[in-house]
């Protein structure tokens, strides 16, 4: 009977250690907040510490690309995307959030040349997409959401988009013209 008790405690003590581990690794660092509103997003750097938030791009308009390692469109539009925002210089910001990841993300952003854009990762949702199903509940991938200077969406586009749609998005969204 003691034997028994013992292993009870035993046990008890062990599911307590691993239901606080998991939520250690699944909170935000102290004084940090998250949210996956789509008009008042904070997201996880991709890479390192810190955040990436919408209020970050107020002033100008923000071209925001949820793309994933596995998505074969995102591959194909990721560098239409990166010659665009070039162009764009300051006029345009442009951030990647990593989503419905379940590989490597970061290499992806690497591969592809948007390291210089803030990188996100995307949190929540039913498969780390809280920001992505926000924004448009239809699954697939990549999505593009286009917020004005004021950090309010004015479009989602599901789809990869060539780099002549994206420029006809942002002139007749935003009166951008581009080359």
């Amino acid at each position: 009977m003691h034997t028994a008790r013992i292993a009870a405690v035993v046990i008890v003590i062990a599911l307590a250690i691993g239901v606080a581990v998991a939520a250690r690794s699944t909170t935000a660092p102290l004084g940090s907040t998250v949210s996956t509103s789509a008009n008042d997003w904070t997201l996880p750097r991709l890479s390192g510490t810190g955040q990436v938030a919408l209020a970050d791009f107020r002033g100008k308009p923000a071209v925001v690309d949820f793309f994933a390692s596995w998505c074969t469109a995102c591959k194909a539009e990721l560098p239409e995307f990166l010659a665009v925002s070039h162009l764009t210089g300051a006029r345009v910001a442009f951030v990647g959030v990593d989503s419905e990841e379940n590989g490597d993300g970061l290499s992806m952003a690497r591969q592809s040349g948007i390291t210089a854009w803030p990188l996100a990762r995307d949190v929540g949702g039913s498969q780390a997409s809280g920001l992505r199903d926000a924004l448009e509940s239809t699954p697939g991938m990549p999505i593009t959401a286009f917020y004005d200077a004021r950090g309010h969406v004015v479009s989602v586009r599901l789809g990869a988009l060539t780099a002549d749609a994206l420029r006809s998005l942002l002139h007749q969204l935003f009166a951008v013209s581009l080359p």
